[in-house]
């Protein structure tokens, strides 16, 4: 907490102008603009595989190693944001995913489109994506402010899916698939101007600081990963990562298969993205008064109902509506009791570092779900192996996520000399 209002303080004295309804609103622009055009690339795959006669599998391995690398990528520049302050980071991420983006437009083989929708974009959103949004947020704010700026943080980025994913389908309706992405790509660069308002400064360490400020970063993984709800925490978020990649890149696809319309399929993300605003504000404030354990159980048990209903009756547009939106409901909500349960655990002064090896197993969900999708998909023909495999994990972690302890570590207090 002293590190927390020292922060609080270091802010307020440098930039009277950064108040916390202006770092949640830049916060907010920088989450919908950093996962709108990631989460609309699943239009993408079949223009292009049209173009250049690609399989399936060669556009998801691609978006696969988009996710793995994200969450490869999410620790190292969550360590860097932690030491060294957060706006240079936004940055270097931001620049990436707008020539990510850019590359991938000009990609006509396999290679290319894994180094620009693969490599560059995966890194970019490590850079600038709304989980250092929350991390700001975390170490910005009050903590009487933190539980819903979480939630709507968490929001921004379901908004930004809502907004981009009929956008991008009427770019590539109407001025082709290409110049959708250079619009995408452009737009990324806004991300620059507005990290200004969640630049953090960079943290010395010195003597008299409290023991979890003295705290070194291997001392820090040490710890984490030898506490026992921490290790719940990020398996759990494995089958979010799986479930989320699979539909945000391969639900189109399914869905004109079954018969479906891509418009119908453009809503369906569409309703994904909008019902999650009211799903992530909710959490965000429910969280305040319900164990966190058991919201993040009741969202993987929904979530693999929704699939089971969804997969055992007729494909419909109706029923594929009505899928996204209960989807929506749970789709990033598990993003702020899972943050929240880190810096409960383990406080802030490495909050975007421990959140960021939570996402590294989220990703490589994201990656098997996604890899998978386009492998299954190309061998059999069908993508129900996928989502009964999707169900098993709803459940799986439904259960892992009811034994986490909410309460911070024991650390030693350091003795004076």
């Amino acid at each position: 907490m002293s590190t927390q209002m020292g922060e609080l303080g270091s802010v307020s004295r440098s930039s009277s102008w950064r108040t916390p309804a202006i770092i949640i609103l830049c916060g907010c622009a920088i989450g919908m603009l950093g996962f709108g055009p990631r989460s609309a690339l699943g239009f993408f795959v079949q223009p292009m595989s049209h173009e250049y006669a690609w399989g399936r599998d060669v556009f998801g391995l691609a978006i696969a190693f988009q996710n793995l690398l994200w969450g490869l990528g999410q620790p190292v520049a969550g360590a860097v944001a932690d030491r060294f302050g957060l706006f240079r980071v936004m940055c270097v991420g931001a620049l990436l995913y707008a020539g990510g983006l850019l590359l991938m437009r000009y990609s006509s083989t396999p290679l290319s489109l894994n180094i620009g929708a693969g490599v560059m974009v995966g890194f970019g959103l490590a850079g600038c994506s709304f989980n250092l949004v929350l991390s700001a947020f975390t170490k910005l704010l009050p903590a009487e402010k933190r539980g819903l700026a979480l939630g709507a943080g968490t929001a921004a980025g379901s908004f930004g899916q809502f907004l981009f994913a009929p956008i991008g389908v009427a770019l590539i309706d109407n001025f082709g698939w290409q110049q959708a992405l250079t619009v995408f790509g452009f737009l990324m660069l806004l991300i620059i101007p507005l990290s200004l308002a969640l630049s953090t400064p960079p943290v010395a360490s010195t003597a008299k600081a409290a023991p979890a400020d003295q705290q070194t970063f291997t001392k820090a993984l040490a710890e984490a990963f030898g506490h026992r709800s921490y290790v719940l925490l990020v398996l759990g978020f494995f089958t979010c990562g799986f479930q989320l990649a699979f539909i945000t890149v391969h639900l189109p696809a399914f869905l004109v298969d079954s018969g479906i319309s891509t418009q119908i399929g453009g809503w369906v993300i569409a309703a994904i993205g909008l019902f999650n605003i009211m799903g992530s504000l909710s959490v965000g404030y429910l969280q305040n008064s319900l164990p966190k354990r058991y919201i993040l159980s009741a969202i993987y048990f929904t979530r693999a109902l929704a699939t089971l209903a969804f997969i055992s009756f007729p494909i419909t547009p109706f029923s594929a509506i009505a899928f996204g939106a209960v989807s929506g409901l749970t789709w990033l909500s598990t993003v702020p009791p899972t943050s929240a349960l880190v810096a409960i655990m383990f406080g802030t002064r490495w909050f975007a570092t421990l959140y960021g090896f939570a996402f590294v197993s989220h990703q490589v969900g994201g990656f098997l779900g996604v890899w998978l999708g386009g492998i299954v998909f190309e061998r059999f023909g069908s993508y129900m192996p996928i989502w009964w495999l999707s169900i098993l994990f709803g459940v799986v972690s439904a259960l892992i996520n009811l034994p986490i302890v909410e309460k911070p570590v024991q650390r030693a207090v350091a003795q004076p000399a």
